[in-house]
């Protein structure tokens, strides 16, 4: 093992007592120098006149965490720490961020690990740095309470959510390109025209009015009704007064909710008298936004288990029985104390991929456990169950069980016909039977509400049972693979504006319905008209891939973009080098199998396809365009 020596670097953020230091810190969000996903870079050196541990006291600490740590080799510090981040990076999650590389340089090693949100990663560098200076200190180092500040702080990004991450995790693995727009609080998935925006399961193709319609729960009850599918019988009412009258009629228990809601907010199933439906319209009337008017409904209160029926495409793809978060006594602990205890499961880290949320202690819990007899200070019998909730809220701690592999086959064919009538990628049906296995025309089930914008992650990874790929069915329902969310792109290391509208020219001369979009540092273009240049070179790129009608794109990457920005994108169709630096020869790398790489080194001219290469001089009169202008078509 290699331990590298102090530098003359003045110290720049470490403190008195540490050994290391870290700075310069750089966040790519695509391919750059390093590696050829989002990273974070920044350097690590040594301290003048500080000596750190030996290599091996870090690797027995850290591997007393990360097991996997302690049986590899490591050529520096830099190395460890590089290795080290990457894993603390992952955050006890399974976050799919995995890559690093070291570089050394004349201040120490340039670091580079693979990142999706800078600022989590960023408090990971950190993190670290801290854990390795508590190390060479001797010092008490509490690196899960740090962890779990990290989760907190990824969860509450824009990647945090569990549909959102499962969606780009899945993306991630099947080479579909995806990147956030901040400006419009969108993911987009592919480029140009065969790009897709949403916001979790709801998309651009979706209809919005649709969509709408969906959240008018008393509009969808009549409209399913009129289609002949079981609904609970009941009415809209805007008082309580009304309400107590809905509820004499159709007799009780009866079932309570706001018109407009979502995640179960204010719902009160089996409100079984006056007292109960009092208190169950006030948390109804509570639930509805500021700018709703005041609508309830109340319904027949059918008995059974809850299930959340979910439709891709029109297609039935999952079922999942959701139920109630519940504690089991042990003869000495209290309701509150069996609670959390259960919260600190791994289970309930209340993660994008946990498979459960901690369970809420609020007034409709102590509410319900009143009506049982209970509190949270009573003390439960050994192997005794009490039940959390009247409503099965997952968000709140409930528990999902997969329910895929039971349902009928006439039920499926409901939540087809359902779902046959939306212009909609997912909806969500949420229905009550005793038995998802017997057909809902044997009676006792009925259909609670749909949502256009149903959460997946129960059906991705449930509590109980195997985990349904929904968010696979989802981009397939736009992308049969990844090369099919993908327009063709040309990437240069360096070309003049006449040289890219000469490729332009040459391109519509055999496609001229195409919309070709190209930057270069000389100007932003749609087809040969200029628009306006941003600054950030990127953000032209990204403007350029969000384009919904592009079907070709070509960008400029020369030495100086790339070290500053890296690029926006990874995967080029055909990558042309004009006398490449050794920073522009990243190019090579970031290309998609099949591509071409044509290389201009002084005369000489090499051309490189599918594992052949082809080596030439120019001839005496011949231009290096009218080479990679030849081979454009080989992308066409």
């Amino acid at each position: 093992m290699v331990q590298e020596k102090s530098t003359d670097l003045v110290r720049v953020n470490a403190r008195k007592t540490d050994v290391f230091d870290i700075f310069n810190f750089r966040h790519y969000v695509g391919s750059n120098p390093y590696l050829d996903v989002g990273t974070l870079v920044f350097d690590l050196a040594l301290v003048v006149g500080k000596e750190p541990l030996p290599m091996e006291d870090y690797i027995a600490k850290v591997s007393d965490r990360y097991p996997q740590l302690g049986n590899q080799t490591y050529e520096s510090y830099a190395h460890l720490f590089a290795a080290t981040a990457a894993e603390v990076g992952k955050l006890d999650m399974d976050l799919y961020l995995h890559r690093w590389s070291v570089k050394p340089n004349h201040q120490g090693f340039k670091i580079a690990v693979q990142s999706l949100h800078e600022r989590t990663t960023k408090g990971v560098a950190y993190l670290v740095w801290d854990w390795f200076e508590a190390i060479t200190q001797g010092a008490e180092f509490f690196l899960d309470e740090q962890i779990f500040n990290l989760q907190d702080r990824f969860r509450q990004s824009v990647y945090g959510g569990p549909t959102v991450y499962a969606l780009l995790r899945t993306a991630h693995e099947k080479g579909i390109p995806s990147f956030y727009l901040w400006e419009e609080g969108l993911m987009q998935y592919g480029w140009g025209k065969k790009h897709i925006r949403g916001v979790a399961t709801t998309f651009n193709c979706d209809s919005h009015l649709d969509s709408e319609f969906t959240t008018r729960k008393d509009d969808c009850k009549e409209f399913l009704q009129t289609l002949g599918f079981p609904v609970p019988q009941g009415d809209i009412v805007f008082s309580f007064k009304e309400a107590r009258q809905v509820a004499k009629e159709i007799g009780y228990p009866v079932a309570v909710k706001p018109v407009v809601g979502h995640k179960g907010i204010g719902v009160t199933p089996d409100v079984k008298d006056i007292d109960e439906l009092e208190l169950a319209y006030d948390r109804a009337v509570e639930a509805i936004p500021e700018d709703q008017p005041t609508r309830i409904i109340v319904e027949k209160s059918i008995s059974g288990k809850d299930f959340r029926l979910l439709c891709v495409n029109g297609k039935f793809v999952a079922a999942t029985e959701r139920c109630s978060a519940s504690v089991v006594g042990d003869g000495y602990s209290t309701i509150g104390e069996l609670i959390r205890q259960e919260n600190r499961k791994k289970a309930r880290l209340d993660t994008p991929t946990s498979p459960m949320s901690k369970i809420l202690i609020d007034d409709e819990m102590e509410f319900y456990l009143d009506e049982q007899g209970f509190s949270l200070k009573s003390v439960l019998n050994q192997g005794e169950t009490v039940y959390l909730r009247k409503v099965a809220n997952l968000s709140a701690g409930g528990v999902s069980i997969n329910a895929s592999h039971i349902i009928h086959d006439d039920n499926i064919i409901l939540a087809q016909d359902i779902a046959q009538y939306f212009r909609l990628t997912c909806l969500g049906i949420d229905v009550m039977a005793e038995n998802l296995s017997e057909s809902w025309k044997s009676g006792n089930f009925a259909i609670l509400e749909i949502n256009a914008a149903p959460g997946i992650f129960m059906h991705f990874n449930p509590a109980m049972g195997d985990s349904v790929d929904v968010p696979s069915h989802i981009l397939a329902t736009f992308f049969q693979s990844g090369l099919d969310a993908r327009i063709p792109i040309i990437t240069f290391n360096k070309i003049s504006v006449e040289e890219l509208q000469a490729a332009i020219d040459h391109i519509l001369s055999q496609y001229p319905d195409w919309t070709i979009g190209s930057v270069c540092r000389g100007g932003v273009f749609i087809q040969r008209s200029p628009k306006v240049l941003h600054k950030e070179y990127n953000n032209n790129v990204q403007s350029l891939l969000r384009h919904p009608k592009l079907d070709f794109l070509i960008a400029e990457y020369p030495e100086e973009i790339l070290e500053a920005e890296g690029m926006f994108y990874y995967g080029s169709n055909l990558v042309v080098l004009d006398n490449p630096s050794e920073t522009e020869m990243m190019l090579m790398r970031d290309i998609l199998d099949g591509s071409t790489v044509v290389i201009k080194k002084g005369n000489d001219v090499s051309i490189r396809r599918k594992g052949l290469i082809e080596d030439y001089a120019l001839g005496e009169h011949e231009s290096f365009a009218q080479v990679y202008l030849k081979e454009i078509s080989t992308v066409l």
